[in-house]
């Protein structure tokens, strides 16, 4: 059995992209080609939806909530919009944000990875009473993960609220098919993903689970797991 490593990053680094270099080959190019067909192969999408519907009800009115990997804005960029919330969209794919400004008009989307939002990154979007990331760190490798928490927990104001999902799995930036390309994906096992969590400062304040079979058939049944969340102050 291989020796188990460490889950978090040195303190030290943990937002200091300076000698990180992403490597995103095929990803986004990957989603800029699924496009639509996203929402065809995940139609019901009730612990995103479920989610949502706790932020909007924490939010005080005119709160901003980042969507980060928005993908086509739909649910979530959607109903935080149709909630009155202010929006805004990241995503690595020019496809996918092409079609999230078309379904969410009243929402505002930037194409830019990830890394690009840390502290001194090329895109500053201000603060947020709010972050979602469903499924977005999932396409990172492990040792940006960290990195990528601490991110998102320089983002939130003090107290900021923060919704993640992650697929329940025990690999590293690992090659699958989706829906008719392939993609490269991380994940943890649930008690692995809250240290994690919890490790970039972050209070879990709810948990969920669903079992979800996509409508791809290249796409295996998976467990997903959603965390509510609380900056610390």
């Amino acid at each position: 059995m291989p020796e188990r490593r460490s889950l978090v990053s040195n303190p030290a680094d943990e937002l200091d992209h300076g000698t990180l270099r992403p490597d995103r080959t095929g990803q986004a190019e990957a989603f800029d080609a699924i496009g639509e067909r996203y929402d065809d192969a995940f139609p019901h999408k009730e612990g995103q939806v479920s989610a949502v519907e706790w932020l909007i009800g924490a939010l005080p009115a005119g709160s901003r909530v980042l969507d980060l990997g928005c993908g086509t804005g739909l649910p979530t960029a959607g109903q935080l919009a149709a909630a009155g919330v202010e929006v805004v969209g990241v995503d690595l794919s020019d496809g996918m944000v092409a079609l999230a400004r078309a379904n969410v008009p009243d929402g505002v989307f930037h194409q830019a990875d990830i890394a690009d939002l840390r502290p001194g990154g090329p895109l500053d979007l201000g603060r947020f009473d709010a972050v979602t990331a469903f499924f977005s760190l999932l396409m990172l490798p492990r040792a940006e993960i960290p990195r990528t928490l601490r991110t998102i927990r320089h983002l939130l104001v003090p107290e900021g609220l923060f919704a993640l999902s992650m697929v329940e799995a025990d690999v590293d930036d690992f090659e699958i098919p989706f829906i008719g390309t392939s993609i490269r994906v991380s994940g943890y096992l649930r008690d692995e993903l809250r240290e994690v969590v919890e490790a970039a400062d972050f209070e879990i304040i709810g948990e969920s689970s669903y079992t979800y079979a996509p409508a791809a058939a290249d796409i295996q049944p998976e467990v997903q797991i959603f965390l509510r969340c609380r900056r610390h102050a």
